[in-house]
C-alpha cells in the first residue's frame, strides 16, 4: 500500500528564483543542496541530468516531506495541466485567503482565485502557477468532511497531501493504482477543473470527472480524466518531463519490476500508466 506523500520533484531552470519564491512567500526552507547522482538520473532514464544541481526545500516546521527542485532548461511548449502525468501538488494551508493576499508580488502567478469546491463548501482553494510553471495548489479545510483522512495544518503553509494525475481514462488509472500498490477505489465525482479549462478555451464552469483515492498517512491521489484534446506530455530525450516530473510515496511493499535507485538503499522507482515517474520509499 502506497503511505504518505514524500517528495514532490520539480523540473526548474533558476534554483535561486525556487528558494526565494517557496522561501520567502510559503516559509519552505532550504535543507539540502546538492547534485543528481549518476544512480539517480538512470533510475529516471534522465541521463542528461547525471550532476545537475538541485535544490530540496521542506516546511518551516516539519521534516515529513519535501520539494526536490533539479535544474535542467525549461521548455517553452509546456503548458501545465495540458497533458497527462503528475499535474499538481496540493499543499494543506491554514488560511487561504490570507495566503491569497500574502502571494501578491511574488513570483507565484495567481491562476484561480480562492474558492470553494463544486462537491464541498467545506473545502476553499486556490491555484498558483510557479517559477517552474509547476502549478500548486493552497488547500483549506474549514471542517472535516466525511470521507477524506487529511491532516491539519501544522504551519501556516504544511505539506503536500494530494497529487493531481492526470490520465486518458479514470478506469486506466484506478485499476493501475488499486492493481499495483493495493489503493483502494474511489467514487467518480465531477468537479470543476479551473486552469484546465482556461486553457482549453472553455467554460470555468466546465467539470470533469475526478477520484480522490485514499492513501496512507492522510494522503490522496486525485486521478482526473482528461478530455479527448489532452495528450502525454512533451519530453526531451535525457531530462525529465516539465513541471512536476517525479512523485514519492512512502511504501510498505515494493512491487515486482521496481527499479532500485543505486547507491541509495530504500529508493525504488516505477513509471504508472501515463508515463509519470513514481519513486518508492520503504524507510
Amino acid at each position: 500500500m502506497l503511505g504518505a506523500i514524500r517528495s514532490v520533484t520539480v523540473s526548474a531552470p533558476d534554483l535561486a528564483v525556487i528558494e526565494r519564491a517557496y522561501g520567502e512567500f510559503l516559509d519552505y526552507r532550504a535543507t539540502r543542496r546538492g547534485k543528481v547522482s549518476p544512480g539517480e538520473a538512470e533510475a529516471w532514464q534522465a541521463g542528461q541530468l547525471a550532476g545537475a544541481p538541485l535544490l530540496i526545500m521542506s516546511p518551516a516546521t516539519t521534516d515529513d516531506f519535501e520539494f526536490r527542485f533539479i535544474q535542467q532548461p525549461i521548455d517553452s511548449k509546456y503548458v501545465p495541466l495540458t497533458s497527462y502525468g503528475w499535474n499538481a501538488s496540493e499543499i494543506i494551508v491554514r488560511d487561504v485567503d490570507a495566503m491569497a493576499e500574502r502571494i501578491k508580488g511574488s513570483p507565484f502567478e495567481t491562476v484561480g482565485e480562492p474558492r470553494n469546491l463544486s462537491f464541498s463548501d467545506d473545502i476553499r482553494a486556490m491555484q498558483l502557477r510557479g517559477p517552474a510553471s509547476e502549478i500548486v495548489y493552497l488547500t483549506e479545510f474549514k471542517k472535516p468532511v466525511p470521507g477524506l483522512s487529511v491532516p491539519r495544518a501544522r504551519s501556516d503553509v504544511d505539506r503536500t497531501f494530494i497529487v493531481i494525475l492526470g490520465g486518458r481514462s479514470m478506469d486506466e488509472l484506478q485499476d493501475y493504482y488499486h492493481d499495483t500498490f493495493g489503493v483502494p477505489r474511489a467514487p467518480v465525482v465531477e468537479s470543476r477543473i479551473t486552469m484546465l479549462s482556461k486553457a482549453l478555451g472553455v467554460s470555468i464552469e466546465t467539470e470533469y470527472p475526478i477520484a480522490a483515492m485514499a492513501l496512507e498517512g492522510e494522503s490522496l491521489i486525485e486521478a482526473d480524466e482528461m478530455p479527448a484534446q489532452v495528450g502525454p506530455r512533451r519530453q526531451e530525450d535525457g531530462l525529465l518531463p516539465p513541471g512536476i516530473a517525479i512523485v514519492g510515496f512512502d511504501c510498505d511493499a515494493i512491487p515486482p519490476g521496481a527499479t532500485p535507485v543505486e547507491g541509495t538503499p530504500g529508493r525504488y522507482i516505477m513509471l504508472g500508466p501515463t508515463g509519470e515517474i513514481i519513486e518508492l520509499f520503504t524507510a
